[in-house]
């Protein structure tokens, strides 16, 4: 044999090394950290009252109009003040607040 079929054999084995290193399966995925009982956060818009009105979102029970409103949506759509003791004046019930 000579040299040059040997060194051709050589880089021959070890490309082939190489490529065995290279695609040899990954190491599985490292587990999932464990955490204590943490609570899930609210959701935005999750909270209600007696009504079922969204106070976070501005909502508070109107007796007149029986239904949740904004009070400075229904102080321009009703055209009185836009205070509490307007809206309290108009939906005729003391505030919820």
């Amino acid at each position: 044999m000579d040299t040059s079929t040997a060194k051709g054999r050589t880089l021959l084995l070890a490309a082939a090394f190489v490529l065995a290193a290279c695609s040899a399966p990954p190491s599985p995925p490292a587990p999932a950290p464990v955490t204590a009982d943490v609570p899930a956060p609210a959701r935005v818009g999750g909270d209600r009252d007696a009504h079922g009105c969204i106070p976070s979102a501005g909502y508070r029970w109107c007796e007149r109009s029986a239904r949740c409103e904004r009070p400075w949506e229904l102080a321009k759509a009703q055209g009185f003040e836009n205070t509490d003791e307007a809206f309290v004046g108009y939906c005729g019930m003391p505030s919820a607040r």
